[in-house]
């Protein structure tokens, strides 16, 4: 109970560290920093699929559409091939409002759904999301994506301004480049935090607890399922926009389509069933280990087998075949340990109360 308790407020040591790890001397510490930021891109786009799978109790397995809806709208208000060339701000508020729309429009005809049939319903509407951006050529670009995204943060303001309140000398002038817009993601990922947070423990957040536990006993009480569902999808798809805004300006470009697909949704579902479903510590955790792993753990493994020549211990026969490479088994590394996890963690490392103890073997004490 006391390891739980102490856990429970990594999420400030979380947010401390990574704040602080740009002011750290020398060239290493900034190449580290910056492959933390799909981190924080990604915690974002998990936190909103906890508010429909979460807190709503609703399997929505087309969340990675959204992202990409907001990945795109982005594009469109700023590259220059279109005559908008708007702010990030505005982009963001844009892709944020867009994906909510979607999502609520997607969702409203599907409301008498549930369970299976429901997670049916949203694998075919991120199936066809990405069919459609693959196939208009003349809007999305097709397989090749949008790009360069490379948008002024605010109306008016030019990247050049920025050296007027830059901290560091040897820090650029470009708001989406390092550190500037590491501390963006870093900044939006702890409001959309702490709007959780507060939501949670709202008529809202409470209502979408007693919807997830029993629709029956919540429509006597006088709720309305409908609206409550609507609104849960409306609040992750809108904070999924959000997130991929931030990926596009990352990645100056929208990329192609197939990033998200399926496997995008069902990552990020891993991520919080690791951490604890429901759980914003346990989700910020699972994104931790699993999207690290992913992206910052296994490419420094990978360079530290080269360098070590770890391959020359194999026969002549056997070297440079890509199974050799740590990389090539993450995808059974993530089956594994969501195997043990089901089996002996299945609330998840930092689960959510109720779920703790509706797991809990009778007659073991929390």
């Amino acid at each position: 109970m006391k390891l739980r308790t102490t856990l429970a407020y990594w999420p400030v040591v979380f947010f401390l560290a990574f704040a602080a790890l740009p002011f750290l001397p020398g060239k290493d510490a900034a190449i580290h920093a910056q492959d933390f930021l799909p981190l924080f891109i990604y915690a974002m786009l998990a936190l909103g699929l906890n508010v429909i799978l979460g807190y709503a109790g609703l399997l929505h397995l087309g969340i990675a559409a959204f992202f990409g809806i907001g990945a795109y709208v982005t594009g469109i208000l700023t590259v220059t091939q279109f005559p908008f060339q708007r702010s990030f701000l505005i982009a963001a508020v844009a892709s944020t409002l867009a994906a909510a729309a979607i999502g609520v429009i997607a969702a409203a005809p599907t409301l008498r759904l549930r369970g299976d049939y429901l997670a049916l319903v949203t694998l075919a509407f991120g199936l066809i999301a990405v069919y459609v951006i693959r196939n208009l050529e003349h809007i999305a670009n097709g397989n090749k994506g949008l790009g360069p995204i490379a948008p002024a943060m605010l109306p008016g303001l030019s990247d050049p301004n920025l050296k007027t309140w830059r901290l560091y000398p040897s820090w650029g002038t470009e708001w989406s480049a390092y550190p500037y817009f590491y501390f963006l993601c870093l900044i939006a990922l702890a409001l959309t935090y702490l709007l959780l947070g507060r939501i949670e423990r709202s008529r809202l957040g409470l209502a979408w607890v007693a919807l997830r536990e029993d629709e029956l006993a919540a429509s006597c009480m006088g709720l309305s399922p409908a609206k409550l569902q609507l609104r849960a999808i409306a609040l992750g798809a809108g904070i999924a926009g959000l997130a991929g805004a931030l990926y596009g300006v990352s990645q100056t470009n929208t990329s192609d389509p197939i990033n998200y697909d399926f496997n995008k949704s069902m990552l990020t579902i891993c991520c919080i069933i690791l951490g604890g479903l429901g759980n914003r510590p346990g989700v910020l955790l699972g994104v931790f280990l699993l999207i690290g792993f992913d992206q910052v753990l296994t490419p420094i493994l990978d360079q530290w087998v080269q360098k070590a020549d770890v391959q020359q211990q194999f026969p002549e026969r056997l070297r440079g075949r890509e199974y050799l490479k740590i990389s090539a088994w993450r995808l059974g590394i993530f089956g594994s340990v969501l195997i043990l996890m089901m089996r002996f963690r299945p609330a998840g490392l930092l689960p959510e109360r109720r779920h703790q103890h509706e797991l809990q073997p009778v007659g073991e004490k929390p």
